[in-house]
């Protein structure tokens, strides 16, 4: 940004399903040096999740549920984004860049497009950077199986490579070389457990700025300014729990889950209550589920269990069928909160 610009910047964060887009993100923002960052999720279904797992202050994270933005919700992304400015300009909040997360199977570049011919927008704010995440674990099988993989990486100024922790460093190295060849322009970086210096997050890339245009020209040749096709054998279904889990017991059922259907479950993540003080995070991606993840307390929100499935080819009723038959060692009843055939249609 030059002198005299006052324009804030607005740095879009993405990458596929699973890649840790939110664990990065949660502990970036912990940083005092970025408190005022206003942050926008962008999730499937009515019923999203990823905005409570970021726990932060209430007014600074938006959620844009039900619809994927690079498909019919980019109006709703532009009217978030000006009634931040709106709230900053009647003080309600400090504002000095903007975050947006999107869902794990969107392309960046329509997103992108539609804040830079706004004409509101342009004099407002400026596209300081795109923020991929990779995961080292399953990233290879997603940009060889999904072109969205591929759309999220050529777009990107900053590639960051996360989960090196539960892969071998040549397997990192290989990922390395294939990025190179999809996208040389980008900076390529690590991280373990979501750790990484936070000013590669949010790090002032206008040196990058005439690639960066250079490069969304060739995208607007390459993908034309309309719907993005998506897999229409995407599956999600949001689940709650309103008594206490028995752990050990779910965990059984979650492994007989991805034992059987590990392939086809895109995504798992979730909150969920074991009768603790605090919930228990899960995260996981096909036949991978992380170490779960305790936090202290409920920061206020209601005490229930809530899982988000996102699957390619298996039908929601088929968990169900599976939950119910659990529920009674289980120790609650699942009750579905959202099934959703199209989770890119806004509902």
């Amino acid at each position: 940004m030059t002198n005299g610009d006052n324009r804030k910047p607005i740095i879009v964060v993405t990458g596929f399903l699973g890649s840790g887009k939110t664990t990065l993100l949660s502990n970036v923002l912990k940083y005092g040096k970025f408190a005022n960052t206003a942050v926008i999720i962008n999730e499937y279904g009515q019923a999203g999740l990823d905005h409570r797992l970021i726990r932060r202050i209430e007014e600074r994270t938006r959620l844009l549920s039900g619809g994927c933005i690079c498909c019919n919700m980019r109006e709703d992304l532009i009217n978030e984004l000006k009634e931040i400015l709106n709230e900053a300009e009647r003080g309600r909040i400090q504002l000095d860049r903007v975050v947006i997360e999107t869902t794990g199977l969107a392309d960046p570049a329509p997103i992108l497009f539609s804040i830079l011919m706004d004409p509101v927008l342009t004099n407002r704010y400026y596209v300081d950077g795109v923020v991929c995440c990779l995961d080292a674990a399953n990233g290879e099988l997603h940009l060889r199986n999904n072109p969205e993989s591929v759309k999220q990486i050529v777009t990107a100024d900053t590639i960051i490579i996360t989960k090196t922790d539960i892969v071998e460093k040549e397997t990192v190295q290989e990922m390395r070389e294939r990025l190179r060849q999809l996208n040389p322009a980008a900076i390529v970086m690590e991280a373990a457990n979501g750790v990484i210096d936070p000013e590669i997050v949010f790090a002032n890339s206008q040196s990058q700025m005439e690639i960066r245009r250079t490069r969304l020209e060739q995208l607007k040749t390459e993908y034309p300014d309309r719907p993005t096709p998506h897999d229409n054998g995407v599956r999600s279904m949001s689940i709650r729990f309103y008594e206490p889990l028995d752990w050990t017991a779910f965990g059984l059922w979650m492994s007989m889950l991805l034992y059987a259907h590990g392939e086809k479950m895109m995504r798992i993540k979730g909150m969920v209550d074991v009768g603790d003080s605090g919930p228990i995070v899960i995260n996981g991606v096909q036949h991978v589920i992380h170490p779960p993840r305790h936090l202290a307390d409920w920061n206020g929100e209601e005490k229930n269990s809530q899982i988000v499935f996102i699957m390619k080819d298996l039908e929601p009723e088929h968990l169900m069928d599976s939950l119910v038959a659990f529920q009674n060692i289980l120790g609650s009843a699942p009750e579905i909160s959202e099934i959703n055939l199209d989770p890119y249609t806004k509902m």
